[in-house]
């Protein structure tokens, strides 16, 4: 049998940094040492995330109206009929409606793009949830659209587009003001630079 190259991991193990690499914030040498990390945990942590992520797969949907994830569709936010439907808050992602939950100053309806517009990376308007956000801003309930998107470029080009696109339906549309640090994104941002934003939000 030949010995493995110095450094070398089994082809399984292998295959598991590279999984672990394409996750957000981690790269080869840092999913390295959680494949690592995980072996020397089998039993105590191994075992039961690779039990979880099963049963995640197996139960997470995405809310088919407003996009959040969940393991029921309808997802337990929209279900909530104490939430104000006049109010839909809308985000790009998932972790920014998390975000907004955690603090917990928000008690009206969200509503995940799924990304923003940007020419460079091909994403159009059919791309993201844009028309479905046009058939509930029209809905008689609602009388006030936030637009929390990250202060990015290309946040700030998709705010522009959704304010053009919902302009002839007469609603209000607001954003987070910009005590947001500019290239700033939600999900980084503590409770308190959340709440001033979302309280100071103006006519976009």
């Amino acid at each position: 049998m030949t010995d493995l190259p110095p450094n070398a991991a089994p082809a399984d193990i292998d295959g598991l940094i590279r999984l672990l690499s394409k996750l957000p914030g981690l790269g080869p040498r840092s999913a390295r040492r959680a494949v690592l990390h995980l072996i020397k945990k089998r039993e105590g942590l191994m075992q039961p995330l690779a039990q979880a992520l099963m049963d995640v797969a197996d139960t997470i949907s995405l809310c088919s109206q407003c996009g959040n994830a969940d393991t029921s569709d309808p997802c337990a936010i929209c279900r909530d009929q104490r939430r104000d439907n006049s109010l839909i808050c809308v985000v790009e992602d998932v972790a920014d409606l998390w975000a907004l939950e955690r603090a917990g100053l928000f008690r009206g309806r969200y509503h995940v793009l799924g990304g923003t517009l940007s020419a460079l990376d091909g994403v159009g308007p059919e791309d993201l949830s844009i028309g479905q956000l046009k058939i509930r801003a029209a809905g008689s309930d609602v009388r006030e659209v936030i637009l929390a998107l990250n202060a990015t470029a290309a946040g700030q080009t998709t705010a522009h587009y959704i304010t053009d696109i919902l302009e002839p339906l007469g609603v209000e549309v607001t954003a987070l003001a910009h005590g947001l640090p500019v290239g700033g994104e939600l999900d980084y941002l503590d409770d308190g630079t959340l709440a001033a934003a979302l309280n100071a939000r103006r006519r976009f």
